[in-house]
């Protein structure tokens, strides 16, 4: 990089702002919902901040500085396409839509506070993400940095170049937005670890055996599946079984499943076995469970998620 002979020093650019890298991938990710769309971001928050920071005073933290730079450049990008959805929202939406992606837990575990691995996880959930993407772009970037981030309202208002009292007004807004459109927590109860890890292998062995008796008993009776690109979903156990017994699970042995994660939820990477004894990525299934079964799965077809998921191979 060169800006002139009053370029920084690339290794205390390096050391002041690399901590930062992975919580501006997850804060581009939830003002946009695309992976692949947070990373470029990301690299042009830090050639940004690589150019201006020679004029860099101190007189907020490097942490806000680049949040600032992250969040007006997710801004603008918002400014020039529509927002990303899941399929349960594609009746409201004009045109082709654009879909909502999953990010894998590998690219959050690189914080290095075993603590703030969790509340992102917590804050990353495929539902609020969705529900996120509802919000006018101003008011989901004010949810974002005053209730997931913490910031103050003063602070906020620093990042998107604005006043505390407007920071003020739309947060109430945003807040009563979101509410219409995000789960309700208590409705929502994730089972604890060796429940949630039963009922992953579980669905691992209904899809591997194509045993659609076991796949059904694991649902909740109002579970949902959506599979972007395709616009049709569908909602409760009876249309979710008979989907799968018709359309997907006809033989056993079609598919073998890897266990991953997504969104700080349990995940499969699914494999389509061929005529020809290869096989081949065929979607990404994230699951949403509670303590009485599976409530939501997502299926992602397209190759560019696949392709996120490169630890989530066949022996």
């Amino acid at each position: 990089m060169q800006t002139g002979t009053m370029s920084p020093d690339t290794t205390r650019f390096a050391a002041l702002t690399d901590p930062y890298r992975t919580e501006l991938l997850v804060h581009c990710y939830r003002m946009l919902g695309s992976v692949h769309e947070a990373e470029d971001l990301v690299q042009e928050t830090f050639l940004r901040a690589w150019r201006s920071f020679g004029a860099f005073e101190g007189r907020s933290s490097v942490r806000t500085y680049l949040y600032r730079i992250a969040t007006n450049a997710c801004l603008t990008a918002l400014e020039q396409r529509s927002r990303r959805i899941m399929p349960s929202a594609h009746g409201f939406e004009p045109g082709e839509p654009s879909w909502l992606e999953p990010i894998p837990d590998a690219l959050l575990a690189r914080a290095s506070d075993p603590a703030a691995v969790v509340d992102t996880r917590a804050s990353v959930r495929l539902a609020f993400i969705a529900a996120l993407q509802h919000l006018p772009p101003i008011r989901r970037a004010v949810l974002i940095l005053r209730d997931v981030l913490s910031l103050s309202a003063a602070e906020a208002a620093e990042v998107l170049d604005t006043t505390t009292a407007a920071v003020n007004s739309a947060l109430p807004r945003a807040r009563a937005q979101i509410a219409q459109v995000a789960p309700i927590a208590d409705k929502v109860v994730e089972p604890a670890e060796p429940r949630r890890r039963a009922l992953l292998d579980h669905y691992v062995a209904a899809f591997e055996t194509a045993d659609i008796g076991a796949l059904t008993r694991l649902m909740r009776a109002d579970i949902a599946l959506e599979m972007p690109p395709q616009a049709e979903w569908f909602r409760g156990r009876s249309a979710v079984a008979e989907f799968f017994a018709t359309r997907v699970l006809r033989k056993p042995g079609r598919f073998s499943m890897v266990p991953t994660a997504a969104n700080g939820q349990p995940a499969v990477m699914a494999y389509l076995h061929e005529d020809d004894g290869t096989h081949r990525p065929h979607a990404v299934h994230v699951l949403t469970m509670d303590t009485t079964g599976l409530a939501h799965i997502a299926v992602f077809f397209e190759s560019a998620v696949h392709t996120l998921f490169t630890s989530a191979r066949l022996p």
